[in-house]
């Protein structure tokens, strides 16, 4: 009777250990990452900058986290002059943003097709001059005073929302994409509130818009 007791004991235990080791490999397979990377150029903003004093250049590279959930990161380039109500500047510099979207209708045969919606932190370094900066005189006269060029640094939050689709049966997708975009923060030189933001855009208040057409390849 021992004997058998201790050969139930032992088989209860090799039953648990294999029935534990199972468990734990189908949660580390259910927990894998699979690492997938789309990379795609804005074109639009591109050919634009050909034809406008605005160049912007700017990619980005995504990588889906989990079944509809992406991670996201822009970078980009941007040079930019501002003429209007008496100001002159021009600035240029870099961008970057970082961020994720959430695919809210999706292709149930294809994971990367659909229409999503997320947002993103971001933040430029840039270069800026002020050649003319209206200042009003006494009597409602008005005269212009200029700024030698400085580094400066603007932040803002952008919602994201837009759309993929894939190129007949390629790894290539068009990818389209609208951002409301709010200034949080930026350094100002002699306390004047910059007119242009590289990545921004051209704003006087906190508020702008933006979008891309990129052209986007999967890995």
């Amino acid at each position: 009777m021992r004997t058998k007791r201790i050969f139930f004991f032992f088989f209860s235990f090799l039953f648990a250990l294999g029935f534990s080791q199972e468990n734990e490999t189908q949660q580390k397979e259910k927990w894998r990452y699979d690492p997938n990377f789309m990379v795609g150029i804005d074109v639009l903003n591109a050919g634009i900058s050909f034809f406008s004093e605005r160049k912007v250049y700017q990619g980005f590279v995504s990588t889906r986290l989990k079944e509809r959930l992406h991670a996201v990161a822009d970078a980009g380039f941007e040079k930019n002059i501002y003429q209007k109500n008496g100001y002159d500047a021009e600035v240029n510099g870099p961008f970057v943003k970082i961020g994720g979207f959430y695919m809210l209708m999706r292709d149930p045969e294809h994971a990367q097709n659909g229409f999503y919606a997320g947002a993103k932190l971001a933040a430029s370094f840039y270069h800026q001059e002020y050649r003319a900066v209206p200042i009003r005189g006494f009597g409602g006269s008005s005269s212009f005073e200029s700024f030698p060029s400085s580094s400066q640094s603007s932040y803002w939050a952008e919602a994201v929302i837009g759309g993929r689709v894939q190129l007949f049966s390629s790894n290539f997708y068009i990818d389209v994409n609208v951002q409301p975009k709010y200034l949080i923060f930026s350094t100002k030189q002699e306390d004047i509130q910059p007119m242009v933001v590289p990545g921004f855009g051209q704003s006087s208040g906190k508020f702008n818009f933006g979008f891309m057409w990129n052209l986007a390849y999967h890995f």
